[in-house]
């Protein structure tokens, strides 16, 4: 049977063909539709953790089971879970266990651009690199049985192409005749103090030396001779692109980019006149083969920022474009808060109280596009009340009032419940606002400890964020309505006077929520065109809803579209000639 998937869509197959037992995750674009494919496979316990730290731990905790897992993240997750990893690479498994690493070049939704090929190499674990969606299923199944032949956590790398792009799948039945997990007692093996790990060590580099001569006949690392001007050694993506814009060249592709199969590439690069890399983002083969003593080309002619494209190839070896393409320039589509967000409001009271806005990753960092301009910094998961902390420290008792951390319900949950609790174990005095929407938003609107949901769909105990936020030592504790302006600014106003750290919860659904019920939508607002001045006041608020006329009979006038008005009223008090009302 064949179907076809997207790369994400395929590594869930592949993990339900393989007999995967667990799988969990934190979600992150690109490789958020992994465990939400999971789901349809009722005999894999699927699940998000509130952290990529959470998700791996509970993965290599059923690998101690003796269970298959499968653990789902993107790129910058793994900087979270690097601590378990690298240790996890020590002990081995039990049950095999795959780590996804969706790396995002172009930071198409990212905060940064690292290549976590550079993972592998550091733990010293192998990694396998598909090209499309049929590789994302094989090799996720391949990376189990590597797991488990080599005694080896194994990292499997996409890319937001192989994530989201589609092609044709074959599907298979579940292997059979996995052992049942149960229990087995091995401490010299799983307890890692420095006298187990020290005889655990000289185990890894041996694995790593097994692992470079099993790739050498590995099937995934193939050579495909053709003219033996051009030599090209890639993986992944890139591949599709090479085999394209360079049709008649020599190809090495590599399935398995680490532990490099050091004899297939010398054998490879003896048959070529020229060799080149082509690779996304570093030079990581290029330099693992430099090292070997061969001559190569690589990031001389191959840019080192961004994703690869054909057009990019075709110029980097000097070639023409073909003669029938044409281009076509799609009009930009700038990111922006949904129409009725419940951001919207607190970030215009935040610019009209010129407060210094340390941000968090989620939603709300489109806090800082104009015209709300009230995001001052961003930097990683949970760094937002870590960073108010700090800049309080430096500053005037008078400068320190503006300082404001904004994060949200599940990046709070993630890693944002340590910072609040140095902010007020060192007493800092600054203020927090947890945007609680109910939902983990911006990558799709999944569920977390906040939610009163799981995965699954099943409900769960619901995060008291007040309590909670109390427990920490918080004194001052305030949960307001973000869509009343007036209560808003008044709370703001208070708790940044206040010389003392403060939180204030602003409770509004998700405009967008999966859940019924949750959401109400409200009246659709218009705008009285006789009451209206053109002082341009809403646009302020950047609701995609409210639409300025340029031209034409309402020349100089706002008009709010219906079909995208959800009636927040949030214009309604912004505007100050009542020129905006529900529409009759």
């Amino acid at each position: 049977m064949k179907e076809i998937l997207s790369g994400n869509e395929a590594i869930a197959r592949g993990a339900f063909e393989a007999g995967v037992k667990v799988a969990s995750a934190y979600p992150g674009t690109p490789s958020t539709e992994i465990l939400e494919n999971i789901v349809q496979y009722k005999n894999i316990d699927a699940s998000w953790a509130p952290n990529e730290k959470v998700a791996l731990e509970v993965g290599i905790g059923a690998s101690f089971g003796g269970g298959r897992a499968l653990v789902t993240m993107k790129h910058v997750g793994v900087n979270v879970a690097a601590d378990p990893l690298f240790t996890f690479s020590y002990t081995g498994v039990n049950g095999g266990l795959v780590l996804v690493s969706a790396d995002d070049p172009e930071m198409h939704s990212s905060q940064n651009e690292q290549d976590n090929r550079n993972y592998a190499k550091f733990a010293k674990i192998p990694m396998l690199e598909p090209s499309d969606s049929q590789e994302c299923k094989d090799f996720t199944k391949l990376a189990f049985q590597l797991s488990e032949q080599f005694d080896t956590p194994v990292m499997l790398r996409t890319t937001t192409r192989t994530s989201h792009g589609k092609s044709i799948v074959t599907l298979e039945e579940p292997v059979a005749g996995l052992p049942t997990p149960k229990l087995a007692r091995n401490a010299a093996k799983f307890v890692m103090l420095p006298g187990n790990a020290k005889v655990r060590h000289p185990f890894i580099e041996e694995r790593t030396h097994k692992l470079k001569e099993y790739g050498r006949t590995l099937s995934i690392n193939r050579v495909e001779m053709r003219e033996a001007a051009i030599g090209v050694i890639t993986s992944g993506v890139p591949y599709q692109y090479v085999r394209e814009v360079l049709p008649n060249a020599s190809v090495l592709k590599l399935g398995m980019v680490y532990p490099l199969p050091e004899a297939l590439i010398r054998e490879f690069a003896a048959k070529v006149d020229r060799l080149y890399v082509v690779e996304e983002l570093d030079p990581f083969l290029e330099e693992q083969i430099k090292a070997l003593g061969i001559t190569v080309t690589g990031k001389e002619i191959i840019p080192i920022c961004g994703e690869l494209t054909p057009g990019i190839l075709r110029r980097s070896f000097e070639l023409p474009e073909p003669e029938s393409s044409t281009v076509e320039k799609l009009p930009g589509r700038p990111p922006n808060m949904c129409p009725g967000c419940p951001h919207r409001g607190v970030f215009f009271t935040l610019n009209q109280l010129k407060a210094f806005v340390t941000g968090d990753i989620g939603c709300y960092t489109l806090g800082f596009l104009p015209p709300l301009s009230a995001m001052d910094t961003c930097v990683c998961m949970g760094a937002s009340i870590g960073n108010a902390t700090g800049i309080t420290k430096v500053l005037s008792a008078e400068e320190q009032k503006k300082v404001v951390a904004v994060i949200g319900d599940s990046t709070f949950l993630h890693s944002g419940i340590t910072g609040l609790l140095d902010m007020v174990y060192n007493k800092a005095p600054a203020t927090v606002i947890i945007l609680d929407n109910r939902i983990t938003a911006m990558t799709g609107r999944q569920e977390n400890p906040a939610s009163g949901y799981t995965l699954m769909g099943e409900e769960t105990f619901q995060v008291d964020l007040p309590r909670l936020v109390g427990a920490l030592g918080v004194k001052n504790i305030r949960v307001i309505d973000p869509l009343d302006l007036a209560e808003t600014k008044k709370a703001l106003q208070e708790e940044m006077d206040r010389p003392e750290p403060s939180v204030i919860i602003t409770k509004r659904p998700c405009v967008l929520i999966k859940r019924e019920g949750v959401f109400k939508r409200g009246s659709t607002f218009e705008v009285n065109l006789e009451l209206c001045t053109g002082c341009r006041a809403c646009l302020k608020l950047g609701c995609p809803a409210i639409i300025w006329q340029a031209e034409g009979e309402k020349k100089g006038k706002a008009t709010i579209d219906p079909q995208l008005c959800t009636g927040c009223t949030i214009c309604e008090q912004v505007c100050k000639f009542n020129a905006i009302g529900a529409k009759k």
